[in-house]
């Protein structure tokens, strides 16, 4: 069968004024109908970029150099803009991240909604106040017709995400991209969001691609996962195959730092060392990316990059130990 999403070798490069990086650097990733996939990685590490590459929304100096992206057969790197506004929101939606800053504070609930929907439709009237009504309704949010006339500021930070997720639905997308849906939210409205983004996706058979930093999130919500790092993709397998036989040391830093409990003798694990600074990477970085914090790094891993391979049924991973 073929892949709902498919990209492939994409490469995104930034040229800030001082280094010119890649910053997404020739990473794969497949998601199938009605699948879902997590891309989990510490912050600049070219989630957001990617997810971005995706709807056609890099921002400047960020551009596409390389790959492709392909959506139902289709490249979306070579749509024009006027293509890519039949896509946005009419087959792909999207959260984005910090909904406050996201939703515009001068119009209200109804507005929001209702003004993705007439982009792509030609509704209106009370047909259009009961489509938003009912997505409302359908993200679990109270008084669903008396919030129709609110503010953002209005709303907490768990119904305002719940907004955000009404209009990424309102056209009901084939694809759901989620960037960092529950980041600042605590424990019990993340796991309200992230069950409404499961039992969405149950009832309109949407695929999910979810971008976070967060493993709990990932074992709770997707199907298969790939770990990014410094714009490369350096695992990549089902979630219950990466929780239970991890292989990069990266990924299993990434796990020995979830918190585990309470209590003075529950210390956090950290990574240590930082990620390859701009102009290290503009230079041309040598080597794995990961062995100047890696303590099984060795002199073939500080001269050559390892390259993706398959290591088991599915299971990719990007280290010379594991080869």
């Amino acid at each position: 069968m073929e892949p709902l999403l498919d990209i492939k070798g994409l490469r995104v490069k930034i040229n800030d004024g001082r280094h010119e990086f890649n910053a997404v650097d020739g990473i794969d990733l497949r998601i199938g109908v009605g699948g879902s996939h997590a891309l989990v990685g510490e912050s600049g590490c070219g989630k957001s970029i990617t997810a971005n590459s995706v709807m056609g929304l890099l921002p400047p100096p960020a551009s596409i150099t390389g790959g492709e992206v392909l959506f139902e057969g289709a490249d979306l790197t070579r749509q024009s803009d006027q293509q890519m506004q039949k896509v946005r929101g009419g087959k792909i939606g999207m959260i984005f991240q910090e909904p406050l800053s996201s939703l515009d504070p001068v119009f209200t609930i109804y507005d929001q909604i209702s003004e993705a929907i007439k982009l792509h439709e030609k509704v209106n009237g009370k047909e259009l106040v009961k489509r938003v009504t009912e997505l409302l309704k359908k993200v679990h949010i109270p008084d669903a017709t008396k919030r129709l006339k609110s503010y953002p500021h209005q709303l907490s930070g768990g119904m305002r995400q719940r907004v955000m997720i009404a209009t990424a639905i309102s056209l009901k997308p084939a694809l759901l991209i989620a960037d960092e849906p529950t980041t600042a939210l605590d424990v019990t409205i993340q796991l309200q969001i992230l069950r409404l983004l499961k039992e969405l996706r149950k009832e309109m058979g949407m695929a999910l691609f979810l971008i976070t930093h967060d493993m709990g999130v990932v074992s709770y919500s997707c199907e298969h996962v790939s770990v990014m790092y410094t714009g490369r993709i350096v695992e990549s397998c089902n979630t219950k195959e990466l929780f239970s036989n991890t292989l990069h040391p990266y990924t299993k830093a990434l796990l020995k730092s979830i918190p585990k409990g309470r209590g003075a003798d529950k210390k956090l694990a950290t990574i240590e060392g930082s990620v390859p600074s701009t102009s290290a990477l503009a230079d041309g970085f040598e080597g794995c990316r990961f062995a100047p914090r890696c303590e099984f790094a060795d002199d073939e891993c500080k001269a050559m990059a390892p390259k993706l391979v398959k290591v088991r049924s599915e299971h990719y991973v990007a280290c010379h130990k594991n080869m």
